[in-house]
């Protein structure tokens, strides 16, 4: 059986050529058998490979808005080659490929082992990052090549899409007359609200303290509701669909941050509040952050 991680591999090299070249689509083609003969003399899937170079070729400008989009803290000619090549590998084959062929999961795994081995350190956990997001929340890029291989009705009304539910918190604590609030960072670089799926049956209350639990180790005790953020999304298994986050301000001890393993995220920290007017928050976030800390200037000020 052909070895598809060894075709992947001579894929990204052909890639790197021709992005560091600047060479033509057609040259690359060129490129890709001359790589053939050096690294797989025996021959390999030439088919696929010469599909997925292609696809990635054809699909390049849509696959780089992707990145663009999910990624707006790290500009394609701020990517290293390498990386931004992984990515176009990873996002051809979980958006545009036969997904009885490549499962999603084969193609992000794929995709995190080629970083791994011609990346840099750090290649593998970015990697990984971007391309759990974009298979969880896909969004607007894409959404017409996924839909017609799934047959998704993208006609569905606002208010019949399915609901995910939510729940988040702006977690603080208090220690030594100072107030310090924990945020969460995600690989494209913002800090964000530590925040998850609800399960069956759990009340918002419920489910924040379990994910903040589960996700940054910390035991909060819910205070005030914040908030709601809701907005639509793709989901790659299924179609359109609405997520609802209901927000909260929590309070916790001040102990030590302990950051699951989890794709998409990369650091979690305390800060104070004089700290956090410098810190780069999503648009929808920052207004949720504002009023936590009014509440608790607030609260501050009537002690």
């Amino acid at each position: 059986m052909a070895n598809r991680h060894l075709s992947r591999s001579i894929v990204l090299q052909t890639l790197f050529e021709w992005d560091f070249r600047k060479i033509t689509p057609e040259a690359s083609q060129a490129v890709l058998k001359k790589n053939v003969e050096e690294f797989s003399p025996q021959g390999g899937d030439f088919s696929f490979m010469e599909f997925l170079l292609s696809r990635v070729l054809e699909k390049q400008k849509d696959l780089d808005r992707i990145i663009e989009k999910a990624a707006p803290d790290w500009p394609l000619d701020r990517i290293s080659i390498v990386d931004r090549n992984v990515l176009r590998i990873g996002l051809a084959e979980l958006l545009f490929s036969d997904r009885s062929e490549v499962p999603p999961k084969v193609a992000i795994n794929e995709a995190i082992e080629l970083a791994k081995a011609y990346g840099g350190d750090t290649s593998g956990k970015f990697v990984n990052g971007v391309l759990g997001a974009v298979y969880k929340e896909m969004g607007e890029p894409g959404k017409d090549e996924v839909s017609k291989r799934k047959k998704f009705n993208l006609d569905v009304p606002d208010n019949q899409l399915p609901v995910e539910r939510l729940s988040g918190a702006v977690i603080y604590a208090e220690e030594k007359d100072d107030i310090y609030l924990a945020f969460v960072h995600d690989v494209f670089g913002y800090w964000t609200l530590s925040k998850g799926h609800l399960e069956k049956g759990e009340t918002e209350e419920e489910g924040v303290v379990r994910v903040v639990k589960e996700e940054i180790g910390l035991s909060i005790k819910v205070e005030d509701k914040l908030g709601q953020n809701e907005y639509g999304t793709f989901d790659p298994e299924q179609g359109k669909i609405k997520k609802r986050v209901m927000y909260f301000l929590a309070e916790s001890s001040f102990k030590e941050i302990k950051l699951a393993e989890k794709g998409g995220l990369d650091d979690a920290k305390w800060f104070k509040l004089s700290e956090i007017v410098n810190l780069n928050f999503y648009n929808d976030i920052l207004p949720l952050v504002t009023k936590a800390v009014n509440i608790l200037l607030k609260k501050e000020n009537n002690d």
